[in-house]
C-alpha cells in the first residue's frame, strides 16, 4: 500500500497533515488518553509522531471494499 506519510519524517501535533488526520490538538490528546492514537514519542511536554508509525496506524484502519454480489 502507498504510504500517506514520509517514513523518515517526524510530525508535530500542529502540522497540517496531522490536524487533517487526527483533528485538533485537544482531540489528539483525547485519542492518546484512550489509547487510540498512533504511536508517539513524548519528549518532555512535546509530542512527536514518526512517519512510519503514522503509516502503520493508518494501514491498520484500512477498510477493504465490499464485494458486490
Amino acid at each position: 500500500m502507498n504510504n500517506l506519510f514520509d517514513e523518515t519524517r517526524a510530525y508535530l501535533p500542529d502540522d497540517p497533515e496531522i490536524l487533517a488526520l487526527l483533528g485538533s490538538k485537544s482531540r489528539q490528546a483525547q485519542l492518546r488518553h484512550y489509547g487510540r492514537s498512533p504511536a508517539y514519542f513524548r519528549l518532555g511536554r512535546k509530542i512527536v509522531y514518526h512517519g512510519a508509525d503514522l503509516n502503520a496506524w493508518a494501514n491498520a484502519r484500512r477498510v477493504p471494499p465490499v464485494a458486490e454480489e
